[in-house]
């Protein structure tokens, strides 16, 4: 579980929920508008089947999986992995690795320690590798498009209600103030749920699976650059101190002192 993501969920939801009890006096009928959740919900739905194909959207539940419950692998710990084969290699020769490659939960290190103790040239590992870097790259960027079309177009179907609203309070001038009183609510809640699916929701989600992205990115450079220097021979210091570039001064500090 990713604590943070919980905790900013709680606390959205509880700040939302203070604040609408406070407004409402415990009414919360009056948040509720059929027409104004069909045009925004729908609406964005719509946007979402226009604008990607259906197999990506099948992958929505595991976008937001990957929001609450991140698995990933911080630095330091494939730093000393890495290091840890480095060393092995060096006492014990290449070939000694191959015990570790059925131990590797990370598919991306077991291909390319594999590829590395079948003696593959360093140049097709790299190039097999980036592919798989890419590849990685592109799916991700599929999970916040769909959060983006969110974020972009919900407000758009929520400010569309308030001028149909409008209208209707506009067509009803004069007459009942219990129609304009409706449509009016129409209008504002309708608005209050694109901004809030939008800003709340998928802004924040879209945000946190890029920069979950990104360090799974730095991630399998470190990977990569650790096993291309496995293959080549380095010393294992070498192979440490061509990882720890990837991270900022102060962390690396802390992880070659470690």
């Amino acid at each position: 579980m990713d604590k943070a993501s919980l905790i900013g969920t709680l606390i959205g939801v509880a700040a939302c929920v203070y604040v609408g009890y406070r407004a409402s006096h415990g009414n919360w009928a009056m948040f509720y508008s059929e027409k104004g959740m069909v045009m925004v919900f729908g609406g964005t739905i719509s946007v979402a089947l226009m604008a990607m194909p259906m197999e990506k959207l099948k992958c929505v539940p595991g976008y937001v999986r990957r929001f609450m419950f991140h698995k990933g692998r911080s630095p330091a710990d494939v730093i000393k992995q890495v290091t840890s084969l480095s060393e092995k290699s060096r006492r014990e020769g290449m070939l000694a690795l191959e015990a570790d490659v059925g131990k590797m939960e990370d598919k991306f290190f077991q291909q390319g320690l594999k590829m590395l103790v079948d003696g593959t040239a360093p140049e097709t590992i790299e190039t097999s590798l980036r592919m798989e870097i890419l590849a990685m790259q592109e799916r991700h960027k599929a999970g916040k498009k769909f959060f983006d079309l969110i974020k972009l177009y919900a407000p758009g179907y929520g400010l569309v209600a308030t001028l149909i609203g409008q209208i209707g309070m506009f067509g009803h001038l004069g007459g009942e103030v219990e129609v304009m009183g409706h449509m009016l609510a129409v209008a504002v809640v309708a608005t209050m749920y694109g901004t809030v699916l939008a800003n709340a929701v998928a802004g924040p989600i879209g945000d946190k699976l890029a920069l979950r992205s990104g360090e799974e990115i730095v991630n399998r450079e470190m990977m990569l650059q650790g096993l291309l220097s496995i293959g080549v021979g380095d010393n294992p210091r070498v192979t440490m101190e061509k990882m720890l570039a990837f991270l900022p001064p102060a962390a690396r500090g802390k992880i070659s002192t470690s």
